[in-house]
């Protein structure tokens, strides 16, 4: 009996040693995986991953890739690049949010054409964003609260993305070509203004203004041209004029001859 007791404990002992070698392994594993701040949940049956207000200024690495819900928002991340979410299969929200994102690559979303259904990209810093961005992206999108360039380029995206309903009016035009549409909602605007025709007006309008330059310099050239060759010509009949007659008229024959 007294080796039975001595086996339990040391067996009891052992057991509630390596659970807490297996919780230590773990907490060391979680705190180097995952950028302090940002943590893994479980959400309405939704797998969470929270990196609010975690002073990030990239996307995190280590992003599990069964995650539903992303939230990066409130931080200081200023660029995507290519590919940024593309180990993430199932999302089908994302939150960037409040953060400085001023540049999209194209390829930046490439991967969740199909399981994203909402994207937040409301409060940044996006000024002017190539439609090819959002190029198979079915996701509803939050553009509301950025500087905005209010141009062809930027009627073409708004084209091809659908806005998360009641987020329009928040879409304000920052900068123009026409002072009167800043600080106007796009979409009033764009009901009646093709910015896509205004463009192509303008390109004409140059076109135009450079042809005629260059047209004005030929005529130029041409007048000048013809006026040196009559001053030429004019200097040359006068030195005829001075020379004795018979070289003077051997000269006129020759020049004669020479003209016809």
């Amino acid at each position: 009996m007294p080796f039975l007791d001595w086996f339990l404990y040391h067996s009891v002992a052992m057991w509630l040693l390596l659970q807490s070698f297996i919780l230590m392994a773990f907490c060391f594993h979680s705190a180097t995986t995952f950028p302090k701040g940002c943590y893994p949940s479980t959400e309405d049956g939704f797998k969470t991953f929270r990196c609010s207000k975690a002073q990030l200024t990239a996307i995190p690495k280590d992003i599990p890739n069964d995650t539903n819900k992303l939230y990066l928002d409130y931080n200081q991340i200023s660029f995507l690049p290519n590919d940024a979410f593309q180990n993430l299969p199932l999302l089908a929200e994302l939150d960037l949010s409040h953060n400085v994102i001023s540049r999209l690559e194209i390829g930046a979303f490439r991967g969740l054409s199909e399981s994203l259904h909402l994207l937040d990209l409301s409060s940044n810093k996006l000024v002017s964003v190539n439609k090819e961005v959002f190029n198979s992206l079915k996701a509803k999108a939050n553009l509301s609260s950025n500087p905005w360039l209010c141009d062809c380029t930027f009627q073409q995206l708004i084209e091809r993305v659908e806005l998360v309903a009641g987020t329009s009016d928040g879409i304000i035009c920052d900068a123009s070509a026409r002072k009167e549409h800043i600080g106007k909602p796009f979409l009033q605007l764009v009901g009646d203004i093709d910015f896509c025709n205004i463009y192509k007006k303008t390109t004409d309008i140059a076109m135009l203004v450079t042809m005629f330059g260059w047209f004005a310099m030929v005529i130029s050239y041409l007048i000048y041209y013809v006026r040196q060759n009559q001053e030429d010509a004019r200097r040359h009949l006068e030195y005829l004029k001075s020379l004795p007659s018979k070289q003077k008229k051997s000269e006129e024959s020759s020049t004669i001859s020479t003209v016809v």
